[in-house]
């Protein structure tokens, strides 16, 4: 973990300790394996994880705050425990007031575009570091340049890719003049299952 020097003058901040990290994640397993999904998970009542399910996932994170002047009175740089569309659970041993907002970073897979958003922090975990539960979540407040679609990929991609490889294949979809006329008929097709099947896509279900 990195961590500017400005931590300890924001107020009502724990300063920083050596990083330890959570269980499972070595310095040399920060980024999972690419082309190794994510375990995902259902949620188990979080509120940051309400409605949409989780992915054990390990990646960095970029945290700062700004100055309002060009500059950061904050930064650090955390590993998540597990990402979700809504949020996330960062393993950190320092800890900053509850409600406090600030920009983050962070990316899927190695060599991927970033995710960037602003969050929130709303709740955190004082547990022994040794057990990977130290740490606080963050929830989601919104996302620059649709990067949020990066996030909605990891819990639907293969399944979207599954209907759409699928659908193509249709007669009519070969019939249909050109490509956007084909993705608006997957989009379509897709709709019409959901809304005719029970389920929950985000679960594939």
């Amino acid at each position: 973990m990195k961590a500017s020097s400005e931590v300890r003058e924001l107020e009502g901040a724990v300063a920083p300790r050596a990083y330890v990290p959570p269980v499972g994640v070595g310095a040399s397993r920060v980024v999972p394996t690419p082309g190794v999904a994510p375990r995902i998970e259902m949620n188990q009542g979080e509120p940051e994880h309400r409605h949409f399910p989780r992915a054990k996932l390990a990646t960095h994170f970029d945290l700062w705050m700004d100055d309002g002047e060009g500059g950061r009175r904050f930064s650090a740089n955390l590993v998540s425990i597990n990402v979700s569309v809504s949020g996330a659970f960062l393993a950190s041993t320092f800890f900053l007031p509850m409600g406090t907002v600030v920009r983050a970073r962070f990316a899927l897979e190695e060599g991927a575009a970033p995710v960037e958003t602003r969050a929130e922090i709303v709740r955190e975990e004082r547990g022994p570091e040794e057990e990977g539960k130290s740490g606080f979540a963050l929830r989601f407040l919104d996302f620059s340049g649709q990067t949020e679609v990066a996030l909605a990929r990891l819990f639907l991609g293969a399944r979207l890719r599954a209907f759409t490889e699928d659908y193509l294949k249709s007669a009519r979809a070969r019939s249909l003049p050109n490509e956007l006329e084909r993705v608006i008929d997957v989009m379509a097709a897709w709709e019409l299952l959901k809304a005719t099947t029970p389920g929950d896509p985000w679960r594939g279900e």
